[in-house]
């Protein structure tokens, strides 16, 4: 694999599949004329498709037939049907990604042709805008080159790591969910401003700002958050002030039982998607 020359098929371009699409194009990884795209929304296929300037499909079957590498980006709810269709079509020499949550690789594995080499991959939404943090788990007929592979893919939308499985519900718990928590706190921040007495769009732009500043800072520095944020707090100073009030209302706790119990409900979402017949 990864020889230049590999068709990429989308089935489903909604909101991450589209993201996933425009990532890929910009990067290079592929162009227009390599990827064939499908949904269940035949409007949505034709507009996306024109949109890209990439080929819409008739069908699910004609993604499968004419890709090397099959992005499947339905709703988990869909994602047995739609095996059901196309599993025995696919063969060893595709590469299949799904990005379904709560759907396991055994629950794949078990639907499609014997030695396809599948990648079960959790992004989040910031893929969007490409600043994604994304998850990818091999399964057992991915080698490491196919792994890289699937690894350079998703590297257009985000950063990308590898787990075991297993730990691919704390990633949700994490950063599938972990957007919403971020949205929270900068609301918050922006309220808080407000409060003190800013108009609403300096205070906004001023949260926003903050965040996003402050990740970057971690990133490229790779020092620990509470190494920078002891940069931050002046013996009686402002920070420490409000740092107490932060302890004081448990939003370290409430954050770490906020990643919890996402993962705790990944676990139950991917128990009921696994009884899926």
């Amino acid at each position: 694999m990864a020889t230049g020359k590999e068709r990429l098929g989308i089935i489903g371009v909604g909101a991450m599949g589209s993201a996933l699409l425009t990532g890929v194009l910009r990067q290079g990884l592929f162009a227009p004329d390599q990827v064939i795209i499908n949904d269940l929304d035949a409007n949505r296929s034709a507009q996306v498709a024109k949109g890209a300037k990439v080929r819409a499909a008739s069908s699910n079957l004609d993604v499968v037939d004419n890709a090397d590498v099959l992005l499947l980006a339905v709703k988990p709810k869909d994602v047995g049907s739609v095996l059901g269709e196309i599993g025995q079509r696919l063969s060893a020499r595709q590469l299949l990604l799904s990005i379904a949550a709560g759907i396991d690789l055994a629950f794949i594995e078990g639907r499609v042709s014997s030695g396809v080499p599948v990648i079960r991959v959790m992004p989040n939404t910031p893929c969007l805008v490409g600043r994604g943090a994304i998850a990818l788990s091999p399964g057992r007929s991915v080698d490491n080159d196919t792994l890289d592979f699937g690894r350079r893919i998703f590297a257009a939308v985000g950063k990308v790591v590898i787990v075991d499985e297993p730990l691919m519900d704390a990633v949700t718990g994490l950063s599938g969910s972990g957007p919403a928590f971020v949205y929270t706190v900068i609301e918050a921040l922006s309220d808080g401003g407000v409060a003190a007495g800013l108009p609403r769009s300096i205070a906004d732009q001023l949260a926003v700002e903050t965040v996003l500043g402050t990740a970057v800072m971690v990133a490229e520095t790779g020092e620990h958050p509470a190494k920078l944020r002891d940069m931050v707090t002046s013996p009686a100073g402002t920070t420490i002030a409000g740092m107490r009030v932060l302890e004081e209302g448990g939003i370290r706790s409430a954050l770490i039982e906020a990643v919890l119990r996402a993962t705790e409900r990944s676990c139950q979402l991917g128990e009921t998607q696994r009884r899926q017949p």
